[in-house]
């Protein structure tokens, strides 16, 4: 793998534990794909750092639990601003 893909990867994953982002805030802030994105932090950084990868995957793992919650608050602020 290139050294700056490596690289890439490493940042990214760094932001998503720091942040707690998900892939798609993470794809905002270093403007990629989604596809990029989640390609570089499940399967990629597995190879490259796989005790990162283990932090990385508990957010990710959290992030799509509570899923439905910020999808059903963003409907509410949606009706919401309607009326």
């Amino acid at each position: 793998m290139r050294e700056d893909i490596e690289k890439r990867i490493i940042k990214e994953a760094e932001h998503v534990i720091k942040t707690g982002d998900t892939v798609r805030a993470t794809a905002k802030v270093f403007h990629f794909s989604k596809s990029t994105v989640h390609k570089d932090v499940t399967e990629r950084l597995k190879k490259l750092d796989y005790d990162l990868y283990k932090k990385v995957k508990k957010v990710l793992e959290f992030n799509l639990k509570e899923r439905h919650i910020r999808g059903g608050e963003a409907t509410k602020r949606k009706y919401s601003a309607k009326i």
